[in-house]
């Protein structure tokens, strides 16, 4: 199945080969394993679930915690032919209720709620005819900073997927997560002996330059004329 994952990769999004990392996370996730993700920001996270949902039966749902960056995955799948959708408050009911039919009728893949839509008596009962292979949480440090008071639908997740006749694999993952906030995830999400993947924060396409004690007049020649990186790479520090 790892080989059909790299020939979808190439199909929709152009590379011959998974970047560091994506590839172990992609294994892990197809043997039915619970996984943890901790990428750089940049690091391809998305096609972590991506491409395993294209390639899993049934319908991957994908729990986000921003209307603004579920639109934006779903429009970007959308220009790739990937059948995606996502059901939240900025939808009328007749909007909710046509894609929660369209859902039943296996039109879409990927579908991207909110952790508060499980919640909803209407929308479980929708989880409960739909096949559901895998639930991937993006953004998974959300549920450790906001699911202990301020989010506390974060909290549902994992007792909401046990009802299920047949539990999915669970898949979460995240820049942002401190080894305390590692072992948060792993135990509010209730994961099953869970792979857990750490890959380096690093980032070599970004560098900060520190001027002291520069004439903030002076600032424009770097800003402009640099050839080395942007304007956003300089920080005028006068203390």
């Amino acid at each position: 199945m790892y080989e059909q994952a790299k020939e979808l990769l190439k199909k929709y999004y152009g590379y011959d080969d998974f970047r560091e990392g994506q590839d172990t996370i992609i294994k892990s996730v197809l043997e039915g394993q619970d996984t943890l993700g901790i990428m750089p920001t940049g690091g391809g996270k998305s096609i972590c679930y991506q491409i395993p949902a294209l390639l899993l039966p049934g319908t991957t749902l994908v729990i986000s915690p921003l209307i603004s960056l579920m639109k934006d995955q779903v429009d970007a799948l959308d220009s790739l032919g990937i059948p995606s959708t996502y059901i939240n408050s900025s939808l009328t009911y007749k909007q909710v209720e046509k894609r929660i039919n369209e859902a039943r009728l296996g039109k879409y893949k990927l579908l991207y709620i909110a952790p508060e839509r499980l919640e909803s008596e209407e929308f479980f009962s929708l989880l409960q005819s739909l096949e559901v292979s895998m639930v991937a949480v993006d953004e998974a440090h959300c549920i450790s900073q906001w699911g202990h008071d301020f989010r506390t639908s974060y909290l549902s997740i994992a007792p909401l997927l046990e009802k299920l006749s047949s539990r999915p694999v669970l898949s979460a993952f995240t820049a942002t997560a401190t080894p305390e906030v590692s072992t948060d995830i792993v135990k509010l999400l209730s994961l099953r002996t869970p792979n857990v993947y750490i890959r380096g924060f690093d980032r070599p396409n970004l560098s900060f330059t520190i001027l002291r004690g520069e004439n903030k007049k002076r600032l424009h020649s770097p800003l402009r004329g640099s050839k080395q990186g942007s304007g956003r790479d300089y920080l005028c520090c006068n203390a």
